[in-house]
């Protein structure tokens, strides 16, 4: 199976990317194929609802980062979303890249899974509303299966996360596709 990893965090040894890493050990352990795109450190312009790309000549106006993730959103038969939550949502690195899903939204619609990690500071998971509810629209709207979520609560830091079975539950949702 193909795995398309797409993260939202600017920090490379945060708590998401630990989550990442952890998904992947597991993932791998059953030999499924991993692609990682780290989208705080690519070059993605925000989607402009231009139309470019739906009028069957362009197709994207911007040509950027988006270039070297849209073959492996498009093979992928798993997409899995990382970020932490800043401000009840999706990091704005993660929401460029989801954004500009829409320039391959004819050949994105159903036969995929999805998953679903993010971590936040605070104790209460209601934090993380905003960005369960978009998650659950879009694959609703993708025809996209749920895999499976890991929602970290009180990981500001990774010796928090560490000390948490959310590394555990990120291994085992790797391991379960």
């Amino acid at each position: 199976m193909k795995v398309l990893i797409i993260t939202g965090s600017a920090h490379k040894n945060g708590t998401t990317a630990y989550l990442t890493e952890q998904f992947i050990k597991g993932a791998e352990e059953t030999g499924h194929e991993i692609y990682r795109f780290d989208a705080a450190f690519k070059d993605i312009h925000p989607c402009i609802a231009c139309e470019k790309c739906h009028d069957g000549t362009l197709g994207c106006v911007f040509k950027d980062d988006m270039q070297e993730l849209n073959p492996h959103l498009i093979e992928a038969d798993t997409i899995v979303l990382v970020s932490p939550i800043y401000y009840y949502g999706f990091s704005a690195q993660l929401k460029a890249a989801i954004d500009r899903f829409y320039a391959n939204d004819a050949v994105l619609h159903g036969n995929k899974k999805a998953v679903m990690m993010v971590t936040m500071a605070d104790t209460s998971i209601k934090t993380a509303n905003g960005s369960i509810e978009s998650f659950k629209g879009m694959t609703d709207y993708l025809e996209w299966e749920i895999a499976g979520t890991v929602i970290g609560v009180n990981c500001m830091t990774l010796d928090m996360l560490k000390n948490t079975d959310y590394p555990q539950q990120a291994y085992e949702l790797g391991k379960s596709l």
